[in-house]
């Protein structure tokens, strides 16, 4: 494999190729949608299990986060095809949206991009979406056993996957704090951008780390609210996939996350896969897909 660094034009134009691909695909309407909130970003697709279980067998729930580095351009729509994959593969699948990126004149940064995230509203909505989940399963998902549930995301949503697993560990003055960790058969976090001093060392997705949590002072002071790295352990199975070619979330912030686990006394599985950018964890075309369903598969049934 070609060394990214020594060839960046190469690595560009290949992540540029797979993302083209992940995101050629028609978006694929959910079964159903439910509201957790007020706002118009708090809802959840649901998607019915196509195939997988047997006759009368209810199935694991896969919930699913999407990324685009929390900034508002970037929602669900975009990784509903990987949520019909899964589907496909006999997963009952809840999809969630949450509040991205800021509004009003704070929308753009400096550069005109729109800036990453929204303090705290982006955490308030995956909590609340998380509590919400188990009575909405029953309501909209009626194939499934809510005692088997998966936690995915990709990027920006593998980060708030790892975070939702972790709220047990919150400083106890965090409003999203939970009294026990939350009943999860697992995490499975894509390319997450899972350790925010690594990430914000590396410039991760133009620096959306910082973007999300503040600069300066608010920076070091939200950390310990939301960086997965400062969160643990877990006592919950996680894996980290990761594609080795990866140059929007590179490998060292997913080891980075696996060493701090490890600190921690806990074992984090890490599943590097050869010659993968960042997109074809959610592309459904792609071989590295069927790898992220069989790692959830391992943690679900």
């Amino acid at each position: 494999m070609p060394d990214a660094a020594a060839e960046p034009g190469t690595a560009a134009a290949r992540d540029a190729a797979e993302e083209k691909s992940a995101l050629s695909h028609p978006a694929v309407e959910p079964d159903s949608t439910a509201g957790y909130g007020d706002h118009p970003d708090q809802v959840i697709d649901f998607y019915l299990p196509r195939g997988g279980a047997g006759a009368g067998e209810a199935a694991p729930v896969v919930v699913v986060l999407h990324g685009g580095s929390w900034r508002a351009p970037y929602d669900r729509r975009h990784i509903s095809p990987f949520a019909g994959f899964l589907a496909r593969r006999g997963f009952a699948v809840a999809s969630v949206e949450y509040r991205r990126g800021a509004e009003g004149p704070d929308a753009e940064g400096a550069g005109g991009d729109p800036v990453a995230g929204r303090w705290p509203d982006t955490f308030d909505d995956v909590a609340a979406a998380l509590d919400a989940l188990p009575e909405l399963v029953r309501q909209h998902l009626p194939r499934a056993d809510a005692r088997r549930v998966v936690l995915t995301g990709h990027s920006a949503g593998g980060h708030l996957a790892l975070w939702a697993a972790a709220r047990h560990l919150l400083p106890a003055d965090a409003p999203w704090l939970t009294d026990r960790p939350a009943p999860l058969r697992g995490v499975v976090a894509l390319a997450p951008i899972a350790d925010f001093e690594v990430a914000d060392r590396l410039g991760v997705c133009g620096g959306a780390a910082r973007q999300l949590l503040g600069d300066g002072e608010l920076f070091a002071g939200r950390r310990p609210y939301a960086d997965p790295a400062l969160l643990l352990p877990t006592g919950i199975a996680t894996t980290l996939v990761q594609g080795r070619a990866d140059v929007d979330v590179p490998q060292a912030v997913a080891e980075a996350y696996a060493d701090a686990a490890a600190k921690a006394g806990e074992v984090v599985g890490v599943t590097l896969l050869e010659d993968v950018g960042h997109y074809p964890l959610i592309d459904p075309a792609a071989d590295a897909c069927a790898v992220v369903a069989e790692e959830i598969a391992q943690l679900a049934w």
